[in-house]
């Protein structure tokens, strides 16, 4: 019995005390589903529910009076072996053994899409993340969002959305033009400007730009005037930068549907037709010689230029444009993925969206992440050979590759600084969170292999009763958990949970494997039983979860190690 089928049981149950007149509750007030989760205490059962305190004001009964008749129902229901009243009206429910061991062959004759759920179903959500100026490699925050975020769309995915990554590619704005002037001091051998790039990436891409331009039949950059070489090394330079950018994403398992060019907001008229539209609806102003946005009106501390005095758009105009843009391609949600500088952002966009007619933290939805540092030998890792001073994708996955970098940028809630200690994450221990998880999938790939050349086969026999062992209540209670946490992950948007929960499986069936009489083998001098092919049933289950859960996270499934 699933938790899905426990909550429609418990439903059912509310329903029938409604139709006999025991229990005074309106029928249309009975909930479709009820809520049940894993008590934190093993002994008092394998699910609890506390809907008895929740209806029973409604009902005009007591929480303990209602929690005592729903267990009476329940406990007639199949499968469920005992229901117990706990404290004011708590109910602690016990499964009887095949009824619980059921959910290993359920799991994998589910397979892959074990964990799907249709929590988000209807909802189009565009997803923003990473989103690097195209003036150097991805620095290590910008790995964190790649990693966060590709994960954040598996799992979204995975509860029905419709999701369209999406790329902000900066290429309109003064960062462009001070990374085109580096090129060329570059390329014509003088020193940077001051307020220009470094790193051994723009001596790299400035010969490129030379050779690419040579090979094409055009004059030397080098020995034009500065405003044509400017503009040769600014279109080539950020074309072959972005070029490199979306090779580190593509191999570090990061693909996008969209890339989305700023300078287009610009270019297309977006921006001077989004500032008429909050013109029409009464929220600019005009003072000081420039027009402004009153976001005081929708929480902002202080109202926002949108257009400057001297005519130039303010950074904020592109930030307008390309929000009601995503809402007018057909965006219900639209989530952006910001750094932790970026934290008075969320006040002015809020209100940008309130001005629109939207409902902030609903229609967008603003994440922002905190900062990334690397450790090795005991030491911080200050800086990166290719980028000078700021550490790049590419740094961590030659570090550790690309499922340990993958995981351990996942693993934690954004909010959180990190620390990655590289020596950690290149090892293979059980302190190594990716190892544990990936070496127990292994594990389960090697009984499958050793069970096979015993001739213990699954599709010969499955009693679910035979699963009644304390390690084994454990595995299965775990496993039933796996699309509420999936569910969850996509809801708060923290895929992090995912990660937490495969350790925590990896940890439940590391102990069921080392329990000598839980064995899935028979000894050689034994017969071949159901025990034995319903424990692979069980191991097998055990293996899909795992493989499901670390495809949410971008991370392969070994199957030896």
């Amino acid at each position: 019995m699933t938790p899905d089928e426990l909550s429609r049981a418990l439903s059912a149950a509310l329903a029938a005390a409604v139709a006999d007149g025991t229990l005074a509750l309106p029928a249309d007030a009975v909930p479709a589903s009820v809520h049940v989760e894993r008590p934190r205490q093993r002994e008092h059962g394998d699910w609890a529910t506390n809907v008895a305190l929740q209806l029973a004001k409604k009902a005009g009964t007591t929480p303990r009076a209602l929690a005592e008749d729903l267990a009476a129902r329940l406990g007639a229901t199949a499968g469920v072996k005992a229901v117990e009243v706990a404290g004011p009206g708590f109910l602690n429910i016990t499964l009887d053994a095949a009824a619980a061991g059921g959910l290993a062959r359920a799991i994998v004759e589910a397979g892959a899409e074990y964990g799907r759920n249709d929590s988000e179903a209807g909802k189009k959500v565009n997803l923003e993340f990473v989103s690097a100026n195209p003036t150097g490699p991805i620095h290590i925050g910008g790995v964190r969002w790649a990693a966060v975020g590709d994960s954040l769309a598996r799992v979204l995915e995975a509860s029905g959305a419709d999701v369209t990554r999406e790329y902000y590619f900066n290429d309109h704005g003064a960062q462009i033009d001070r990374f085109a002037r580096s090129l060329l001091a570059r390329a014509r051998g003088q020193e940077a400007p001051e307020d220009g790039y470094g790193g051994a990436y723009i001596a790299e891409i400035a010969d490129a730009v030379v050779a690419d331009a040579l090979a094409a039949g055009e004059p030397d950059p080098r020995t034009l005037p500065d405003a044509e070489a400017q503009e040769v090394f600014r279109a080539r330079g950020v074309e072959r930068m972005f070029g490199e950018i979306k090779t580190s994403l593509h191999e570090f398992g990061v693909d996008f549907d969209v890339y989305f060019h700023e300078d287009s907001l610009h270019e297309s008229g977006a921006v001077e037709r989004a500032i008429a539209r909050l013109r029409e609806a009464g929220h600019v102003f005009e003072a000081d010689g420039a027009i402004w946005l009153r976001t005081t009106e929708f929480g902002d501390d202080k109202d926002r230029v949108v257009i400057k005095s001297d005519g130039e758009a303010a950074y904020i105009a592109g930030d307008i444009a390309y929000y009601l843009d995503k809402r007018e391609r057909g965006f219900d949600e639209v989530i952006i993925m910001l750094g932790a500088d970026h934290h008075g952002y969320i006040g002015r966009m809020m209100a940008v969206c309130a001005a629109f007619g939207d409902e902030p933290r609903k229609n967008l939805q603003i994440l922002i992440g905190q900062m990334v540092n690397l450790v090795k030998d005991g030491q911080p890792v200050r800086m990166s050979k290719r980028a000078g001073t700021v550490l790049t994708i590419d740094d961590l996955v030659d570090a550790v590759g690309v499922d340990a970098a993958r995981y351990s940028l996942a693993r934690s809630s954004v909010d959180q600084n990190i620390d990655l200690d590289l020596d950690l994450l290149a090892s293979q221990k059980n302190e190594n969170p990716v190892f544990y998880v990936q070496y127990a999938h292994s594990r389960t790939c090697a009984v499958d292999r050793n069970a096979a050349d015993r001739a213990v086969r699954r599709e010969d026999g499955f009693d679910p009763s035979l699963l009644d062992h304390p390690t084994e209540a454990a595995l299965l209670g775990r496993l039933n958990e796996f699309p509420r946490v999936v569910a969850q992950a996509a809801e708060l948007r923290e895929p992090h949970r995912v990660a937490r929960y495969l350790e925590a499986l990896a940890g439940d069936y590391h102990t069921w494997y080392q329990q000598k009489d839980r064995r899935v083998l028979p000894y050689p001098d034994e017969d071949v039983t159901d025990t034995h092919r319903t424990r692979l049933w069980l191991n097998d289950a055990v293996r899909q979860v795992l493989a499901n859960g670390l495809h949410l996270l971008g991370v392969s499934a070994p199957e030896r190690m």
